[in-house]
């Protein structure tokens, strides 16, 4: 095959489609799994409150071989290892289809870790690659705006099929999609390599075992009653960091140079990522897990409930880019979030008899300022960095995502058990969901002070014509 010419018009329009295609997969695959979490666990017979390891171990995955993405993207080619983690992101969703218990779910759904954990970065990579940073904001945003269907067709299809079908085609739905990625991958995405690749393998395991520990802290925080080894192994997950932080320091060539958090933007993108979705991460699964648990209804009813949230996002891209050239980032950063955290509030206020109508206007708003989040924290983290700095930093960010939102799941749950275990809710579990979103609303109004640390004319050069 001919080697593709990256900066040609036919691979400037069509490239933001492949990073699309891989974005939304992982949206639909996770959407789906939210809207469809209580009929899975009544038919492989566990908890629908205990399920979440079938999520955060496709998260946990995630965060564990993404550091390797941008080596691997250097060494074999951008366009290799783009095909080959969507082979088994498919793979990885047959499996889940076939699953018959909750052991056999979590392994299939880190085999679709694994997929994914190459799949987005490297596509976002080679986008980052082939635009000029005046390009690449218009670039990003045109490329996420097609992969936002994904969260409007999620919770439907996965309510519709779970209560028509059975909850197996919410994976199988995957494999089309991955073999249409496939065939745009291999004539369109380009094969951006690095002659000198030298991998930090002890860097890389080092910075694993931390992530593993401290989200597998965040998982078992919710056993209130073995707190001691929890904060053990919490206590232990910030050491590995500490000597990955030494081992950077001394290394040649480390995974994540310390010289990434020199360049102030993105270091504040960095923060301002895992603070901001530590708190709105959580809200796609409580939301329809609420809407069944509490208010008894349908895997249907609640996914109609959500689907709002991901229409707004898909127009909410159409004004980012006006937003963020009249105001700036700063000043959008820091009102966006306290908005985001002002409606996640909001959520706390109705009581048991409210109709559920009251939460579709909440729930719309909300889409179309998420919306504007991600792409102002996505874009001004990367605004600044070099060339030299692409690959490990395109990487960390997306591990930093990636942690943050497992983080953000786990965090939104431990906070629903000890309010459902607390006295002063009079065992209702509706109230437990109140407090929770309370709890998470408070925390990501905090959040948006991190950004106060942008400069006003930061982001200027991301600037692009509307």
């Amino acid at each position: 095959m001919p080697e593709i010419n990256p900066t040609s018009t036919s691979i400037k329009k069509i490239l933001p489609l492949i990073l699309a295609t891989a974005i939304f997969m992982q949206m639909l695959d996770s959407t789906i799994l939210n809207t469809s979490l209580p009929s899975i666990a009544k038919d492989l017979q566990e908890s629908p409150l205990n399920m979440q390891n079938a999520i955060i171990s496709y998260v946990l995955t995630l965060a564990v071989f993404m550091p390797a993405s941008g080596f691997l993207a250097d060494r074999f080619g951008t366009k290799k290892i783009f095909i080959i983690s969507l082979i088994f992101f498919s793979a990885g969703s047959l499996f889940c289809a076939l699953s018959q218990n909750l052991t056999q779910l979590v392994i299939s759904r880190v085999v679709q870790g694994v997929g994914g954990s190459l799949m987005t970065p490297v596509g976002k990579l080679a986008l980052i690659k082939t635009f000029d940073k005046n390009e690449l904001l218009k670039a990003m945003n045109f490329a996420v705006v097609p992969a936002l269907i994904g969260p409007v067709l999620g919770p439907l299809v996965g309510g519709y099929m779970v209560d028509y079908f059975s909850w197996h085609w919410i994976f199988l739905i995957n494999i089309p999609i991955g073999i249409i990625g496939i065939i745009l991958g291999l004539k369109y995405m380009p094969n951006y390599k690095s002659d000198s690749v030298d991998f930090d393998l002890k860097g890389f395991l080092i910075f694993a075992a931390a992530s593993l520990l401290l989200s597998i802290s965040l998982e078992l925080f919710a056993d209130i009653q073995n707190i001691t080894p929890v904060l053990l192994v919490f206590i232990l997950g910030f050491l590995f960091l500490y000597y990955y932080y030494r081992h950077a320091k001394r290394g040649k060539n480390p995974i994540f140079p310390l010289s990434l958090f020199q360049v102030r933007t993105f270091r504040v993108g960095i923060i301002g990522n895992l603070a901001t979705r530590l708190g709105i991460s959580s809200i796609p699964l409580l939301l329809p897990l609420m809407i069944q648990i509490a208010y008894k209804q349908s895997a249907v009813t609640s996914g109609w409930m959500v689907a709002p949230m991901a229409i707004t996002a898909m127009f909410g891209k159409s004004y980012v880019i006006k937003i963020l050239n009249k105001y700036g980032y700063r000043k959008t950063l820091m009102v966006n979030t306290l908005v985001i955290g002002t409606l996640i509030c909001c959520l706390a206020i109705p009581d048991i008899h409210t109709s559920l109508y009251w939460f579709i206007p909440i729930i719309t708003v909300l889409g179309f300022f998420n919306s504007i989040q991600f792409t102002s924290m996505n874009t001004i983290s990367i605004a600044d960095l070099r060339n030299f700095q692409t690959s490990s930093g395109n990487s960390l960010l997306s591990v930093n995502q990636q942690l943050a939102i497992g983080f953000g799941i786990a965090f939104g749950l431990i906070i629903l058990k000890v309010f459902e275990n607390s006295s002063f809710i009079n065992n209702e579990v509706h109230n437990a969901f109140r407090y929770t979103f309370l709890t998470v609303g408070i925390l990501t109004i905090f959040s948006a002070f991190i950004f106060r640390r942008l400069h006003i004319s930061d982001g200027k050069n991301l600037k692009s014509q509307e």
